[in-house]
């Protein structure tokens, strides 16, 4: 603190009475006065006061800090040094003046000085250094640490506003910077690229150089400090568990804890939704991220399940990205063996030799393939009859296959075996049921009763299942036997499968029916050979010779047929917003008689398309638009130019793709109004909707439109994504309905904006605290006046009708009386009147 001697001070007092004490800029009669000085400067006169007799001088008490009085005799008020707000931000003196006894003549006065900060101080952090905790992935602009600096100077003043910014940033990899940082509150957040870059195996110590300075940054003499800031990076919390393994039909009591998630932020709010849907999902998810099986899973039912985990804030925003958990149900051995049919018939001929394999059993296990919970044994538990011996068959443990122990077997001894078969699991077990039927052999071909069955000529029309010929062979062996069943085939001369032969299993009568569309351009004659066979093979020694086949011929005539498309359905996806005349596809259809082929549309209801009759082209014909239909289907009909009658019809589907082509609006399902009169701290929930398609996260911005009368008298504040607050920000509002002109931003690609004019009304409220409004009389029953103007108006009309009917009977009555009528006329004249 600069401060004088007292002679040198003296010395100025002396030296300002020398140079005329007028030449003071303010002096004045004593009385109450404030002061503003500024700190630091040094010596200074402040201000004199003016004897006023009796009084011959003054003197001065109070908050003097030992440099600031008054020279008794001439009144001069003054500082002899440096004045410090830090230390003392307000003086308070008392001023008197004293006659030459030294009594009061007047005051005390009261004399403040206030003391006027300057920016002498820098500002200082609260520690000379900083560590924090990034984790992995964190969320962009989210803060996970906070620097803290303050400044002694005035902090009503700028001097005190601190601005803080990141100087350096070591190691520096990226142009971009990992971290920034609010240069008012002093939050480090990681940038986008830190949020994506960030990797504790890569590197995971950051040195941040923060600095701050006073002035709110912004002269270039503004005092600053800096101070380290050292990060370290951490492996993300928010991470997918491993794949979850869950034993099937658990007994434990439910819900069960299976994982646990956990995000990098804290306060979020966790939830579950299905990969594919389900009717029920068995998990959940507590608000600490653990994970639970909400009651038993049964594999059978199904095996395993996909679903994910988000985050969000208390907005509904996402916090991270999507976790996938995926669950396998484990199996247990809880199913047993089944039969896969109730009663299994296996045919035996007489002559099968020792170890031959006669059939198989077949039986299922629901549990998990491949493990031992479904693995499956065999085993004969009992054989009727036990003739001519007990062990006549044998079954592999393994596959169920059975097979012949001894000697073949002879249809005297028994037509019949009846085998129980048990079939095992490690746990369960299942008896199946099974007849051994013992069978002719197969010692005698089928013959046909004619080599030849002449011709039928079919026009190519003819409709598929058509019965063409009945053909008939007969089998010498035992009847509904395997040996004795005739199966018919096409032999020759038919290569595209065109007829199919079906068996009438009792008469072993055969069906020739078409199989496939006939084609006289393709084949116009078919030279069949067909050959008549048994399921059981023949035994050895006996073969199939020519009186097992026989032949006929079908003649295929021509029809005109319609032209054929190359596909029922021509289905494309195109944008909503192609350009008239753009090329959708081409359709193509061709005339088997090799006629041209012309094309129209049908069911083009919105005059979308337009078609080259000529090549199949589809163009655009107008703009689409996909809120309107988003999947188009119209008709191409391709007729012959000779025989417009022949014509053909396939389906054209288009799938519009959505863009962004439609304004944001808000949504008017209810009506927005606040009750009168308004006291304030009112809120009101709006809604933006888009006709756009709604992608999996939508997301609106609202605002006031730049006008001075909706900001003084509206604010909008964010809800969510879809919705905003509007509130009235006084209370001074009319009775009546107000625009609000308010801004909407989709957010989409490109996004569009909007501005709408919301109608708010402010209106009286019912109890219901709904808006109540006075139906208008005009919109009710009418006047008095309108009632009698109506009325005036029918008695008009009916005056008018009845003038009419006397004037008509008058001219009858003169009528008659010129020329009288017979008594039909009078009759007519009373009928009349």
């Amino acid at each position: 603190m600069l401060k004088l001697c007292g002679l040198q001070f003296l010395l100025l007092i002396h030296l300002a009475t020398w140079l005329s004490l007028e030449g003071l800029r303010v002096s004045g009669p004593l009385k109450d006065m404030d002061f503003f000085v500024q700190e630091g400067g040094g010596p200074r006169i402040l201000h004199q006061f003016t004897l006023e007799p009796p009084a011959v001088s003054f003197r001065a008490s109070g908050e003097k800090a030992g440099i600031i009085d008054i020279e008794p005799r001439t009144g001069i008020l003054y500082i002899n040094g440096s004045l410090d707000w830090e230390t003392q931000q307000v003086h308070k003196l008392q001023v008197e003046s004293l006659d030459e006894s030294g009594s009061r003549v007047k005051g005390p006065y009261a004399v403040t000085i206030y003391v006027e900060d300057i920016n002498d101080n820098p500002p200082e952090f609260n520690q000379t250094e900083y560590s924090g905790v990034v984790r992995q992935n964190s969320r962009p602009g989210k803060p996970f640490m906070y620097v803290y600096a303050t400044d002694r100077d005035d902090p009503t003043t700028p001097h005190a506003q601190l601005s803080y910014s990141i100087l350096h940033h070591f190691p520096k990899y990226f142009e971009e910077m990992l971290f920034q940082i609010d240069n008012v509150t002093g939050a480090i957040s990681p940038t986008k690229t830190g949020s994506y870059y960030l990797d504790p195996l890569k590197q995971d110590t950051f040195t941040l150089v923060v600095s701050v300075r006073d002035m709110g940054g912004a002269t270039t003499n503004a005092f600053a400090s800096s101070v380290d800031v050292v990060i370290t990076v951490m492996e993300s919390l928010w991470k997918a568990p491993p794949t979850i393994y869950i034993k099937e039909n658990s007994t434990q009591v439910h819900p069960v804890n299976i994982t646990k998630v956990q995000s990098n932020e804290p306060g979020v709010i966790y939830d579950l939704f299905e990969k594919e849907k389900l009717p029920r999902l068995p998990f959940s998810i507590s608000e600490d991220g653990d994970i639970y099986v909400t009651e038993p899973l049964d594999r059978e039912e199904k095996e395993s399940y996909t679903f994910f985990v988000v985050s969000k804030d208390d907005t509904g925003e996402l916090v991270d990205k999507p976790l996938q958990i995926h669950v396998i149900v484990e199996d247990i051995n809880d199913n047993p063996p089944l039969c896969q049919q109730d009663l299994t018939i296996i045919e035996v001929q007489e002559n099968e030799k020792e170890g031959s394999n006669i059939g198989t059993v077949l039986a299922t296990d629901m549990d998990e393939k491949g493990t031992l919970n479904s693995r499956l044994r065999f085993h004969i538990q009992s054989q009727e009859p036990e003739f001519p011996s007990k062990n006549l068959f044998y079954i592999q443990q393994d596959t169920g296959t059975l097979q012949l122990t001894g000697r073949s077997l002879s249809k005297r001894d028994s037509a019949k075996y009846f085998l129980k078969i048990l079939v095992t699991d490690p746990q369960f077990q299942t008896v199946c049921d099974v007849e051994v039927h013992v069978i002719d052999i197969n010692d005698q071909i089928p013959i046909f009763e004619k080599s030849d069955y002449d011709s039928v000529t079919l026009a190519e029309n003819t409709p598929i299942g058509t019965v063409i010929l009945e053909i008939q062979a007969t089998d010498a062996d035992e009847p509904a036997t395997g040996s004795s069943l005739i199966i018919y085939q096409v032999k020759e001369g038919d290569p595209n499968n065109t007829f199919i032969i079906e068996t009438d299993s009792e008469t072993n009568r055969g069906f020739v029916k078409i199989n496939k569309a006939l084609d006289f351009e393709t084949m116009p004659v078919y030279n069949l050979v067909i050959n008549a066979t048994n399921p059981e093979p023949l035994v050895q020694g006996v073969q199939y010779n020519s009186s097992s086949l026989t032949t006929f011929k079908v003649f295929v005539t021509n029809v005109d047929e319609p032209p054929v498309f190359q596909k029922p359905v021509y289905k494309t996806e195109v944008p909503e917003d192609i350009p008239v005349n753009t090329l959708v596809m081409t359709v193509e259809a061709y005339d088997p008689e090799g006629d041209s082929v012309r094309y129209c549309l049908e069911g083009d209801v919105r005059n979308w398309l337009k078609i080259d009759s000529a090549t199949g082209q589809v163009y655009t014909a107008s703009l689409l638009d996909r809120e309107k239909e988003e999947i188009y289907s119209v008709q191409v009909v391709a007729s012959e130019i000779n025989n417009a009658a022949q014509k053909s019809k396939a389906f054209l589907v288009l799938q519009l793709r959505d863009v962004n082509d439609n304004y944001p609006q808000i949504s008017m399902d209810n009506p927005t109004f606040f009750c009168y009169p308004v006291s304030g701290g009112e809120k009101t929930l709006i809604q933006a909707i888009d006709a756009d398609e709604l992608l999996f996260y939508s997301k609106f911005t609202f605002s006031l439109a730049d006008e001075m009368n909706a900001r003084n008298n509206w604010e909008i504040s964010k809800y969510n994504a879809t919705h905003a607050y509007l509130s009235p920000k006084h209370a001074n509002f009319e009775e009546k309905v107000y625009d609000v002109p308010i801004i909407l931003n989709d957010n989409g690609n490109p996004p569009l904006e909007n501005k709408v004019n919301l109608k708010v009304s402010i209106c009286k409220c019912s109890s219901e605290n709904s808006c109540f409004i006075e139906i208008d009389r005009q919109h009710s029953w009418p006047t008095v006046g309108q009632a009698i103007g109506i009325l005036f108006g029918v008695l008009l009309i009916i005056g008018a009708i009845l003038a009419g009917v006397f004037c008509h009977m008058k001219h009858k009555e003169k009528n008659e009386n010129s020329d009288p009528k017979d008594a039909k006329d009078k009759a007519e004249l009373n009928r009349l009147a």
